[in-house]
């Protein structure tokens, strides 16, 4: 199991939208879409990254190039 990291926008800390846990699991998650599929073109699907909540495992998406994240 990866370490708990915190995230932050800008001066804005990211909770969970759940449970206000602060403590994240992180991971890239393709935003897959049906069409790029049936062409074999998945891999050209953009990418978010995934904040699965350390506490109650509520999965929050960012596309945002500006998610800072920060090891605990």
């Amino acid at each position: 199991m990866s370490k708990p990291v915190r995230a932050a926008i800008g001066e804005v800390w990211v909770t969970c939208g759940f449970c206000r846990g602060d403590l994240f699991r992180d991971r890239e998650v393709k935003l897959n879409s049906s069409g790029m599929e049936l062409l074999s073109l998945g891999w050209a699907n953009e990418s978010a990254t995934g904040l699965i909540c350390w506490r109650c495992g509520y999965v929050h998406l960012f596309i945002n190039d500006d998610l800072e994240l920060y090891k605990v």
